[in-house]
């Protein structure tokens, strides 16, 4: 992976792109942006798992963020981003890559599958709807039936019927029960003859929410256990085959967590039996809701769980709210650094059992920052400051803004977990973890503008840079100058608006936390105020060179009243800071 900075202009917009693999940019600023988590039915073959993977690593316009191969399952889960058009394309050339490189008639493997690529979900991340999402997925399966010759099938918010949403479904019979299936006219394909492709098979394709693909370890090798366990935790629980409905059918005992599909198996290169589960909605059922259902049934049934795994990526929110929950069973304040939520959940959860846990390469969030550079942020407090006495423009006074305005989310945050762990305030451990929480978050906002103000500098340096040789190429300079002067002023507003946030946490804190921290309540609010009028004067001095005047008078106006609030709100505090001293 590489960092280097280049240069692209769009005819409509000008945007600055960060290198992420020689094909791809990663826009830092607005940008529609696509993922696919296709499912290949190889799990054993470097050389075959490569040559797929290279269709998609060597691809213009997408990012390859991971690669999970497992040798018992016999599958490959991918994933990778970018922008809609070139993530359909990536796509449908591992698709086909995957077509002349497995044949279906010899795999074997613990996973349900129906193909050499079995599924190829398509997730909406940012600026695209599911709407569109699933318009895609239609051109995708249109496109690798009349190519390729592989029936392709819908699933999810693609379906064409109701009863081809859930993939489960869709894939019932497998691999081995598809020449049967496929001329069957309830499971005609929905794109493609119904013609079976005895090497490649049949392709489902989708467009769906985030999935968390989840396996849960027991201390058994039994898969008639492992099946028990995932029977009662999956929404669709179990059969109950000696009890009727009014109609004489079987009924079903429903398991305990919603949106959360499970079965037991084996795996034989880790030696135990696993419950197998697809997270459909973790808005419904977190993973550490899943988690501790799995523990209390495995319980109830004299296993124990010894710790799990995750396969392919994860949003970073699936860990740090796991962290929070089990701060919150321990007892203590959840307002702790993300890296602390994160371990947490790492640890509790035992996602390092058979390997080591890499939260950089597992997480969506880090490998799409990576491209970032973050280089002020990883820089030590006097290298931080050595750059910035240089004779660089950059890191300058919004930088440093943003990091003072961050000391001041810090501190006050301090002072909310110091008093949440002062003890004979037990009843009021709550009130002051949710403080402490706010303050995390006020704190990783504002870091991240201390890096967002510098790009953005350099945003408008690669702007004035653009050539000017034709009238086309002075008008399309004009508004990428203009454009990327405009984000030069939002990014300190920013600032300024994090930081008056902050104000209340800290006043709450000068005045019901822990007395014997007050002074820091007190130094929070002089480095709030100092962040707000210093990222005041960056936005005061990039709009004058800023044609629209209305966006002019509007910054300036809302600035202008966030000055006069930040310099009350520092006097107040103060004052009930004097008054406890």
């Amino acid at each position: 992976m590489t960092n280097n900075k280049d240069k692209q202009r769009n005819k409509n917009t000008f945007i600055i792109f960060l290198s992420l693999s020689p094909n791809f940019y990663f826009l830092s600023m607005t940008t529609r942006l696509l993922e696919c988590v296709p499912n290949f039915s190889e799990g054993r073959d470097a050389t075959i798992i490569q040559q797929i993977t290279d269709e998609i690593r060597l691809a213009e316009g997408v990012q390859l963020l991971d690669v999970a191969p497992g040798k018992s399952t016999n599958r490959t889960v991918v994933t990778f981003v970018g922008t809609p058009e070139a993530v359909v394309k990536a796509a449908f050339n591992a698709i086909k890559k995957a077509a002349e490189l497995i044949d279906m008639s010899q795999h074997s493997g613990e996973h349900p599958r129906m193909g050499a690529t079995d599924v190829c979900p398509l997730i909406p991340i940012s600026g695209i709807s599911m709407e569109e999402t699933a318009q895609l997925a239609h051109q995708l399966a249109e496109r690798v039936s009349r190519e390729l010759n592989i029936p392709t099938y819908l699933y999810e918010a693609a379906a064409t019927r109701p009863e081809r949403r859930n993939l489960a479904d869709v894939r019932s019979g497998e691999y081995e029960g598809l020449p049967q299936k496929i001329v069957q006219p309830e499971w005609l394909p929905d794109y493609g003859a119904p013609v079976f492709n005895p090497r490649a098979g049949a392709t489902i394709i989708g467009a769906r929410d985030f999935l968390v693909a989840y396996n849960v370890n027991l201390n058994t090798t039994s898969v008639r256990r492992a099946n028990s366990v995932a029977f009662d935790v999956r929404e669709q629980g179990r059969l109950l085959p000696h009890v009727a409905d009014a109609d004489g059918n079987p009924t079903r005992e429903a398991g305990t967590c919603k949106a959360v599909k499970a079965i037991g198996w084996y795996i034989e290169e880790y030696g135990v039996a696993q419950i197998s589960m697809n997270l459909t909605n973790i808005n419904i059922t977190p993973l550490h809701v899943a988690f501790e259902e799995c523990c209390k049934s495995a319980a109830r049934r004299g296993l124990r769980v010894t710790g799990s795994e995750l396969v392919g990526m994860i949003p970073k929110s699936v860990l740090t709210d796991a962290g929070r929950y089990f701060l919150q069973q321990q007892k203590v304040s959840q307002g702790v650094a993300e890296a602390e939520l994160i371990r947490i959940a790492v640890r509790t959860l035992g996602l390092s059992e058979f390997e080591p846990f890499d939260a950089q390469k597992k997480i969506i969030e880090y490998r799409l920052a990576e491209a970032q550079t973050e280089k002020l942020l990883r820089l030590h407090l006097r290298a931080f400051a050595d750059e910035t006495a240089s004779e660089s423009p950059a890191p300058g006074g919004g930088s440093v803004a943003a990091y003072v305005g961050a000391l001041g989310a810090s501190l006050a945050t301090m002072v909310a977990n110091l008093s949440a762990a002062k003890r004979g305030w037990d009843d009021q451990l709550a009130a002051f973890s949710a403080h402490a929480t706010l303050g995390q978050q006020l704190k990783d906002e504002l870091l991240t503008l201390v890096e967002e103000d510098t790009r953005a500098f350099e945003g408008i340096m690669t702007a004035f840079a653009l050539p000017k040789n034709s009238e086309s190429d002075k008008r399309e300079r004009k508004n990428a100058i203009q454009l990327a002067t405009k984000h030069a002023i939002e990014v300190p507003l920013r600032v300024m608006k994090r930081a008056m946030e902050s104000f209340a946490l800290i006043k709450n804190m000068a005045a019901e936390g822990n007395p014997n921290s007050v002074s820091d309540a007190g130094v929070a609010a002089l480095c709030a105020r100092a962040a707000v009028r210093g990222a005041f004067l960056n936005v005061k001095i990039n709009t004058n060179s800023l044609s629209d005047q209305d966006f002019v008078a509007d910054v300036l106006q809302k600035g202008a009243v966030m000055v006069q609030k930040a310099d009350e709100l520092e006097r107040e505090i103060l004052a009930i800071v004097a008054t406890k001293m």
